[in-house]
């Protein structure tokens, strides 16, 4: 597809606006505008709709991203739009996720990749975990595959996990996959937590020495972390949550330093959306995110492939679908009886 030279410039100082924030020229922007502007042109001819996780690169973000969140805010945002077409720039859990919720829309993932802390589990696992502890209920993150989902009783998110166990009948719960959310959770419950070995491979690596280095370096810098990282890095930190809370928190306080202990992609984020705010510190990529490419978002609107394509058995997708419901339930009665508290 040809464009015009004007149509290059506009292109390329429409992405600039943005990615200048997070040291992208002007000529980086002019070489990807052919790419972005096919990109939007043929998703507004396929009525699709493109949405990228905070982790993704700031050219799929600023460039041809329509909404930009965390993995099950998207998901409910793909489900409540008219689009007939999802593209998610994620990973590949995140476009089932997507697809639970919209079953009759087309759901499709640039790049086939994965994740360490969804592939640490599998339904087989859940199975074990059920027979060694009867009674037991069972909750699982977000990050987890479509068939884990379906063999557990009720889904949670990281910023509504504690809601979700707490609101659960069960006194004993297996939480899984992610081991150090469950130890960050123990203090916050009364529930007996029944750990999964499950790590997150971007913020397993940080330690509270790097928090503690970095506070030295900059004075009243306010250090926030995801609550994937273990416990002893949430000890250090001046507020733990989900990507959008940390997003939130940095919006909205006064504070003008930080530093994100999360994956790069948050921090290029704020950088590109908070420009009065300075990120210091270290970040850890995510070798998954970072496989989706503009040519292969490209490629998806193009020359779909059936590995793009994200399909669940239907029985999957409904019992998966039942755990998600599930989480809203519990949540909505967790809120009601704190407020009547």
């Amino acid at each position: 597809m040809r464009f015009t030279q004007k149509q290059i410039a506009a292109e390329a100082e429409r992405i600039f606006a943005r990615l200048q924030h997070v040291k992208w020229t002007r000529e980086d922007c002019e070489l990807i505008a052919p790419l972005t502007l096919e990109i939007n042109l043929l998703k507004k001819e396929q009525d699709a709709l493109i949405l990228a996780h905070s982790y993704q690169t700031p050219d799929i973000m600023y460039g041809v991203a329509d909404f930009l969140g965390d993995s099950y805010g998207l998901s409910r945002i793909a489900s409540q739009h008219p689009a007939k077409k999802i593209i998610f720039c994620s990973v590949h859990f995140m476009g089932e996720t997507a697809k639970i919720l919209s079953p009759e829309k087309e759901v499709l993932v640039p790049t086939v990749a994965g994740c360490s802390l969804a592939e640490s589990i599998t339904a087989r696992d859940v199975k074990a975990l059920r027979r060694r502890h009867p009674g037991a209920g069972v909750v699982c993150y977000v990050n987890t595959s479509a068939s884990v989902k379906a063999e557990s009783d009720a889904c949670c998110t990281s910023a509504n996990v504690v809601k979700i166990v707490e609101a659960m009948p069960q006194k004993d719960i297996i939480f899984i996959p992610d081991k150090l959310m469950g130890q960050n959770m123990r203090g916050m419950t009364s529930k007996n937590i029944i750990l999964w070995n499950g790590t997150c491979i971007v913020h397993d690596h940080f330690t509270p020495e790097t928090v503690e280095e970095v506070k030295k370096l900059y004075p009243g810098v306010r250090v926030l972390a995801h609550t994937e990282c273990e416990p002893a890095v949430i000890g250090k930190v001046d507020m733990a949550g989900s990507t959008s809370q940390m997003l939130d928190y940095v919006s909205k306080t006064d504070a003008k330093t930080f530093m994100l202990v999360t994956e790069c992609g948050l921090s290029d984020r704020v950088r590109a959306e908070n420009r009065d705010k300075e990120i210091v510190g270290t970040c850890n990529l995510c070798p998954y995110m970072k496989k989706i490419a503009l040519k292969d978002v490209l490629t998806s609107l193009k020359e779909p492939s059936l590995k793009q394509a994200i399909t669940i058995p239907e029985g999957i997708l409904k019992r998966a679908k039942r755990s998600l419901d599930r989480m809203f339930a519990l949540e909505r009665e967790y809120d009601a009886k704190k407020g009547h508290g």
